[in-house]
């Protein structure tokens, strides 16, 4: 019998891995996972790399040493590390890449997140991460902010394919989805070969719930109670209704008749917060066909180990969803200022981890330049 990882990949769910590091590039991690857990793809965040940079022991030693020796900056050092690991991880993703005619087998990287909330800044990075890695199967990671926005369109119209990041509301999904026909309908009229461009929109899950179980609880009565930890579903699965909407559009199809491919849904912050919810809560009840889970390691783990996986658990859930949010607002829950509030700390979570990782890398280069001509 198929384990549920196997099962989750036969009902039409990419499995990505949200984690890289050295240490799993170097040790073979990453090569098991692609062999023996049904990975297809990467994802990375600032929140990341600082895990696997500062708390990465002596896996960057000999890279931190040669970039103090040469005088670099903390933000030149930390791009020259994070782009030799992505392109690493890109090479051992290129056999899938192939394989799946270039739909999985990616790799994501983000642009500052110090840039959230300028235009052309995202955008410049955009173009030079993008150059700077130089692999087909790169997707550059840009926030859905309202500067965001833009960005990704001049991205896509660029030729340069884009994972959409910090997603936490229907609308701003249906505003994503619009950034990416804007792109590919600006790419067709300069000619460009549209099947080249992919996109994923990353929807993020478990901080919903999160922020709502808080207000719920505040609450306190029995029929707030009973709403705890189904919001975060709810939200996802009616954002799902929202794509299914924009791929029955005419805009859409007129755009996959030229060739270009359909920006798929990928399931992001998938790790239960609440030690009360299973922790496979966002996997099981987020299968449906043609999207993407993306899963930290001991998500994985955990379905590998006991998931329980059952076929589209998204479609039909529909009216279901919608008399969640809508028992929220009745208990004068404000979902638009929830889901403001989640983007807003999602946006400085990054930022807080960047910041963190600048400095851990420019005292490590300040340490080492001080041992010159040692080694």
């Amino acid at each position: 019998m198929a384990g549920p990882l196997r099962q989750l990949s036969e009902h039409g769910v990419s499995i990505w891995l949200d984690h890289l590091s050295r240490e799993r590039l170097t040790g073979g991690g990453l090569e098991t996972a692609l062999r023996d857990r049904e990975v297809v793809g990467v994802t990375t965040n600032p929140s990341i790399f600082h895990q696997a940079i500062a708390g990465g022991g002596s896996a960057y030693d000999t890279d931190l040493h040669d970039l103090a020796l040469r005088g670099v900056t903390a933000e030149e050092a930390v791009r020259a590390l994070t782009t030799a690991d992505v392109r690493s991880a890109a090479d051992l993703l290129r056999p899938v890449y192939q394989r799946t005619d270039g739909h999985d087998g990616r790799i994501s990287l983000e642009v500052d997140p110090r840039f959230a909330h300028d235009t052309d800044a995202t955008l410049a990075e955009a173009r030079h991460l993008w150059w700077t890695v130089d692999r087909p199967n790169l997707l550059i990671k840009i926030p859905a902010t309202p500067a965001g926005l833009p960005a990704i369109s001049a991205a896509i119209a660029e030729g340069i394919s884009v994972n959409v990041t910090l997603i936490f509301s229907i609308d701003r999904y249906r505003a994503v989805a619009d950034a990416y026909l804007t792109g590919l309908e600006r790419a067709l009229a300069d000619g460009r070969d549209l099947s080249t461009l992919e996109s994923v929109a990353s929807f993020f899950v478990s901080r919903m719930d999160t922020e709502v179980d808080r207000r719920l609880e505040e609450v306190g009565t029995p029929q707030a109670l009973d709403l705890l930890g189904r919001a975060g579903l709810a939200n996802a699965r009616l954002a799902y209704q929202a794509h299914e909407e924009v791929v029955r559009s005419q805009r859409w199809q007129a755009l996959q008749a030229a060739g270009a491919n359909v920006q798929r849904m990928l399931w992001t912050s998938t790790s239960t917060k609440n030690p009360a919810y299973p922790d496979t809560l966002y996997v099981s009840g987020l299968v449906v066909p043609g999207t993407i889970n993306t899963l930290p390691p001991q998500t994985l783990d955990a379905v590998a180990d006991h998931g329980e996986i059952q076929p589209d658990t998204v479609r039909g859930t529909y009216e279901q969803s919608a008399g969640v949010l809508s028992a929220l607002s009745e208990l004068g829950i404000d979902y638009d200022e929830v889901v403001a509030l989640l983007e807003e700390q999602g946006v400085g979570a990054f930022e807080k981890a960047w910041s963190s990782l600048l400095d851990s890398v420019e005292a490590s280069l300040t340490r080492l330049r001080g041992t010159r001509g040692t080694r």
